[in-house]
């Protein structure tokens, strides 16, 4: 306990700090000013960097009256998640310092503290300062929550949204009813409730409707009175690396985690091990507080192998659904909605219900590829001025038909089977180990990954632990050579793309 005869509070009054010319007091002796940075200390050594410089580096002492210590962070988000969490082990290491039974939180007003008085100790000011002090805190508090946060990126507006995606323009089918089922409960929760299925994670391939889901689960938000925020992966990088780069990362935090629902789209995407930490303290941030979280990627959470374990068990601690290729039926549903909207934009534009079927059955399995063969029959039909025939269609269609649709094999399958055959493990193929026995199977597994699958280089290095293309492309080009060179290599590569594709 500190008991320096200099810093004994008068008749239970605050510690006095020295006087400016102008008779103030606004610091107090270096004594406290000390036990701040060693409680500091201990506390950064507590709970590890990484939680450290995410929430505390803009805690300040702000002053020590009697038995009780002022301190003050810079937003309200701030106040309440540091209260709730650790106001109780910052009472237990002021206690140890200097005898302080009781910490206060308090939101700083810039616009009351002078530059380069950040790290001042100010005295208690008469009431009526007092009074004054408090409006402006709180006047301030209102205009910046007005404001969006000034000087921070303006993520909290979200990535544009396309009107079309709604779920009234969402079509059903065996392969999606479930996902549109759990996103319309989620979007219908009314302001106030908890969160439904926390997180929603939906994943699919490309082209099958989870953005739509995503979009339509944020433009019904307003509708039932919540507030949702709908970003890109890519938009949410950006944001953050903005956020850094201005020194406004809490004002960046505030936006995100003060909001009803985050939706965020493409997760897959989500590069940078700071930008991954981010998006994980603001993914436990939102649930811990009972906030809606709902995600889209291209794999369920085991398969993001780019993102920490801990982010993954989380994500698959919610709801996990998974949109299935789409059956004859609903394409053939999708494909009649979408040539009523282009009638809409093209007088007398219509297709026949048999070629309907026919691009239902032939031409791709997602909206997009449906999309692509209406396009071309639109400009067949508008530059000839032809009428859409089943003859006509299948001209324009041909080189969108595919006789036979090849088997889907994800990478997940082939280090399965991979590893099984060389007798190592998924992990050793993913991790950084460059010994004999896993270089071959690893870079065996890559190039399959390249010959049966339609992911790019980028995507196959990111599936395998992180690594970069130039090193998927290395061994892809390897294992060619020593297809074409060795037999006995060529058998075993041969061998296992038979496993893999009947498996």
């Amino acid at each position: 306990m500190f008991k320096s005869n200099s810093l004994e509070p008068s008749e239970g009054g605050p510690y006095p700090g020295p006087v400016t010319s102008s008779g103030s007091h606004v610091s107090l002796d270096a004594a406290p000013r000390e036990a701040w940075e060693r409680v500091r200390r201990r506390l950064r050594a507590e709970i590890g960097e990484e939680v450290y410089s995410s929430w505390f580096p803009r805690l300040e002492l702000d002053m020590i009256n009697g038995g009780s210590v002022r301190l003050s962070v810079p937003t309200r988000f701030l106040k309440t998640w540091l209260q709730q969490h650790y106001v109780e082990r910052l009472t237990a290491l002021w206690r140890e310092e200097m005898g302080i039974e009781r910490v206060e939180l308090i939101v700083r007003s810039a616009v009351l503290r002078p530059p380069g008085a950040a790290a001042a100790v100010r005295a208690m000011t008469p009431a009526s300062s007092a009074t004054t002090t408090s409006a402006n805190v709180a006047r301030q508090s209102m205009d910046s929550g007005r404001s969006g946060f000034a000087g921070a990126p303006a993520v909290g507006s979200g990535s544009p949204l396309d009107p079309r995606l709604s779920f009234s323009t969402y079509r059903l089918g065996a392969s999606n009813r479930l996902a549109h089922a759990a996103a319309l409960k989620v979007a219908e929760a009314p302001a106030g409730s908890g969160p439904v299925f926390n997180p929603l994670y939906l994943h699919a391939a490309v082209g099958l409707g989870k953005t739509h889901l995503l979009q339509a689960i944020a433009a019904a938000g307003p509708e039932h009175g919540r507030s949702v925020v709908y970003l890109t992966a890519e938009r949410f990088m950006y944001g953050f690396v903005a956020a850094l780069k201005s020194q406004s990362s809490l004002a960046f935090k505030e936006q995100l985690r003060g909001i009803d629902t985050l939706v965020i789209d493409d997760l897959q995407f989500l590069q940078g091990k700071s930008v991954q930490q981010e998006f994980c303290h603001t993914l436990n941030a939102l649930m811990d507080s009972g906030r809606q979280v709902v995600i889209a990627a291209d794999r369920p959470p085991a398969e993001l192998d780019a993102l920490e374990e801990r982010v993954r068990s989380r994500l698959a601690g919610g709801l996990v659904v998974e949109i299935s290729p789409l059956d004859d039926e609903l394409k053939h549903d999708i494909l009649a909605a979408r040539v009523a909207a282009l009638g809409q934009q093209h007088p007398g534009f219509t297709v026949p219900t048999d070629v309907l079927s026919y691009i239902a059955r032939h031409c791709g399995q997602n909206g997009r590829d449906l999309d692509g063969a209406l396009n071309r029959l639109l400009a067949h039909n508008q530059l000839t001025s032809r009428a859409i025939t089943l003859e006509m269609a299948e001209t324009a269609v041909r080189d969108l038909v595919r006789p036979s649709e090849p088997k889907r094999v994800r990478v997940e399958d082939i280090l399965r089977i991979v590893a099984k055959h060389y007798n190592v493990t998924r992990a050793d193929i993913l991790s950084q180990r460059r010994t004999a026995n896993v270089v071959k199977p690893r870079q065996i597994a890559m190039y399959l990954a390249k010959m049966l699958t339609l992911r790019s280089l980028p995507e196959i290095g990111r599936r395998f632990g992180g690594r970069d293309h130039t090193t998927v492309l290395h061994a892809v080009r390897k294992i060619e050579g020593l297809v074409g060179n060795d037999r006995a290599i060529a058998d075993e590569v041969e061998a296992l793309k038979r496993l893999v594709n009947d498996d």
